[in-house]
This record gives C-alpha cells, structure tokens and sequence, in this order.
C-alpha cells in the first residue's frame, strides 16, 4: 500500500495512482455519491471544445473527462504522470494519445492548445504555481484554462458535515470499493488542507491568467475556475 504525505513527493503521488487505476472512476462514483458524473458535465461545458481545437486534458487518469472533448470533435491529449492511469486507460481507449507528463514540466511547445483543463489533479501537484504558470505557457493567446478541483462549502453547517465524511466516512467506504484505500486517506486530507475558491483565483491572476472567474457547484464541494491567456 502506498500513501502519499501531504508535502506532495511527485513518485508518491505517481505510486498511489498507479495503484488504484483499475477501479479508481467506479471509486470516484461511489464516494462521490455519484455526483462526479454530474462534475464532468460541467467541465465538459465550461470548456466547450469545439471541432479541430486542440485540448490538454492534465491530470486525466484513464481519460473518463477526455471523451466528451473527443465526442464534440476536438482532437484532445490525455496527459497523466501515472503510468499505471495511462496503461489502464490506453487499454479502454487506444484511439486517444496518451501522454507522460509532469504538471510542472509539460512535453509541449508553448501556445499550442485552444483550452487546457484539469480535474481534481491540481492539488496533487507539488509546485502549484509552477503547474498554473506550465498550462499558460502551453495555451495560445486567447486561449482558455478550467479547473474542476474540491473547494469549500459556502455554507457553514454544511462545511461542517462535509468534513466529518471527508475524514470519518470516507475511509471505510474506500477500503470497502478501492485497491489502495490508505490512498483515499490522503486525499481527504488533501482536500481539507487545500485553498478556498477567492485563494485559488488569486493564484491564477497571479500566474499571469486573465478575467478570472469560478462558479461553485454541490453547494462548493467542487469549484470551477475559469480564465483566459492574454493577448
């Protein structure tokens, strides 16, 4: 078993996907309570990739939140750093071009993608900043960034029962449905540790994004972030 400590060492992290691949979407429904289905309709529609436009899918597991950018006609890269994500995920859908690669260090030209995206990945990354600055670099002026990552409730009784499941009730769900429940440990934790939806729009501003949005969703378990690469 593997489980990765907060200060986000990049081969333990990499470890603790590889482990939990195989069944890591049927995971993400059930802890999800099912809402993650309803998350990835909202990426895919802030996004809005269109026919012959180029779009990175970072972090994107076995590509669960690539299809819907294939489907509209986009030619769109699966990028993970997890061989064991991509390994699964080639075997489902060998028509894709998955692709190695670090947030912090990404294996494309500068100004090459139409939209660039990342879901529930962000906080897994060691250097943050780092990772906002690479996916800027990587899209063309214009261009646009969504990130679908866990944030704060807005509302305080609810903030309070979320975090109780995250780190009583989460736990013995993963090691009732994961390969590599101690995994699922670290990311509650993750989760709560990780900055609310105005500390994270901050960040973006900062790594140089324009006209910075974010939209909460279930009541701000998740956010949307939104922005866009100056021109």
């Amino acid at each position: 078993m593997t489980r990765a400590s907060l200060d986000k060492q990049p081969h333990e992290v990499a470890t603790m996907f590889d482990d939990v691949a195989e069944r890591y979407d049927l995971t993400n429904d059930v802890l999800s309570l099912g809402q993650s289905r309803l998350w990835r309709k909202e990426v895919a529609k802030a996004v809005d990739a269109r026919p012959a436009q180029k779009i990175l899918d970072l972090a994107a597991g076995t590509a669960t939140s690539s299809l819907p950018f294939a489907a509209a006609g986009s030619y769109v890269v699966p990028c993970d750093f997890s061989t064991g994500m991509l390994q699964v995920g080639k075997a489902r859908h060998p028509h894709l071009p998955f692709t190695a690669g670090d947030a912090t260090r990404l294996p494309f030209r500068d100004d090459v993608f139409d939209a660039v995206t990342i879901s529930f990945g962000l906080r897994n990354v060691q250097e943050t900043d780092v990772a906002l600055r690479e996916l800027l670099r990587v899209t063309r002026p214009g261009g646009r960034v969504v990130i679908s990552e866990f944030s704060q409730p807005t509302w305080a009784p609810f903030r309070t029962v979320y975090t109780e499941y995250l780190m009583r009730a989460l736990p013995p769900v993963a090691r009732a449905v994961s390969s590599n429940p101690d995994a699922y440990v670290y990311l509650a934790e993750s989760i709560r540790d990780w900055p609310d939806q105005p500390a994270l729009a901050a960040r973006l501003g900062q790594a140089g994004w324009s006209r910075v949005a974010w939209r909460n969703l279930t009541g701000g378990i998740v956010a949307l972030h939104r922005g866009f690469k100056p021109v």
